[in-house]
């Protein structure tokens, strides 16, 4: 007998019609605390909404120092502990509202310019850039490589307009944004792009040992496409297996664990719920709580609950996730 699990079809314009019909409500509260200001969303759940929030917060380089998820239904709610670099609360009225903007409805449309321009400097989401051919590359991480890299380029006449590198565990991620060095905007010639990935293949597979993980991949722009380049980064890291195993310490009790600076993870199965729990033990650092949606989000994990605190240069990170015949499993992580 042949069984066959069939997904739920979400149409995309239902979706869009929910969010129009129920926007996201966006509170901005300096009242509650002294040391922090509260930024209160709450909104129709969809898929990757919280990754979005924190997206905004993070492009802002502001520091969540805390952090209540919780999702029940159609609606989620969340609570974030925000201030600015310097530990003081949002009190701009410029940033105050553009944080409003680009978590409401109006960030289908993006934020103003003219808002912008009122913070004193060009706030710009991280986008991969639209109006450039875009270069991807992963690998084996080794000296001399971007340089090499970079040769290659120059002497194929592209000039780089702007470039991310991240390395990891040996490995390597890379976005190189180009322009034709001869004529000035984006490579769209099918043969001058073959050829440019042809020969940067050749650079990143030097190197590489029997069976190890490589992809060298040439975009050219995609009008009304836009994605996040430390998101996209995220995705090529995992698909790169950047992974290495948790280097927590084994035993000692829960005093050496409160005092340990390594990183710590355990998961909790809750199979009479449906859900599992995740906690997470680090340091703590500027996008921790970015990174650690990415990376969930990219094992097909979808946090519906989540509770995140940061103590001192410690944060501790609990999660819960349900167990669906989907293509996602749902987690609820409490971060601490």
């Amino acid at each position: 007998m042949e069984i066959t699990a069939y997904q739920p079809c979400i149409d995309a314009e239902f979706e869009s019609l929910i969010e129009r019909i129920y926007p996201p409500r966006v509170c901005i509260d300096n009242e509650t605390y002294q040391d922090c200001t509260l930024v209160k969303v709450d909104s129709a759940n969809k898929q990757g909404i919280l990754l979005e929030m924190v997206q905004v917060l993070t492009d802002l380089d502001l520091v969540i120092s805390k952090s209540y998820i919780s999702s029940d239904g159609g609606w989620f709610m969340e609570v974030f502990h925000v201030t600015d670099q310097l530990g003081s609360k949002l009190t701009d009225e410029s940033l105050i509202l553009y944080i409003q903007q680009a978590l409401c409805e109006n960030r289908r449309r993006g934020v103003s310019k003219e808002l912008q321009t009122c913070l004193h400097r060009e706030v710009r989401p991280p986008y991969a850039s639209t109006d450039h051919t875009a270069m991807e590359i992963t690998g084996t991480d080794r000296p001399g490589l971007l340089s090499e890299i970079s040769a290659v380029l120059s002497k194929l006449e592209c000039h780089v307009t702007a470039a991310v590198v991240w390395t990891h565990n040996n490995r390597v991620a890379s976005i190189i944004y180009m322009e034709d060095g001869f004529q000035g905007g984006p490579i769209t010639d099918p043969k001058r792009i073959a050829h440019v990935q042809e020969q940067l293949e050749n650079v990143v597979e030097a190197h590489h040992g029997v069976g190890e993980r490589r992809s060298v991949r040439l975009t050219a722009p995609a009008p009304g496409q836009k994605t996040h380049t430390g998101r996209r980064l995220h995705q090529l890291m995992y698909a790169s297996m950047d992974h290495e195993p948790c280097q927590g310490c084994n035993g000692g009790g829960l005093a050496h664990r409160n005092n340990c600076t390594q990183i710590h993870v355990s998961i909790e199965s809750c199979k009479e719920k449906g859900y599992s729990v995740v906690n997470v033990r680090s340091r703590d650092r500027p996008k921790l709580l970015f990174d650690t949606l990415c990376a969930l989000t990219d094992m097909q994990y979808v946090v519906f609950h989540a509770a995140v605190s940061s103590k001192g240069t410690m944060a501790d990170q609990v999660r819960h996730h349900h167990a669906f015949l989907t293509d996602h499993n749902f987690l609820f992580i409490e971060i601490v």
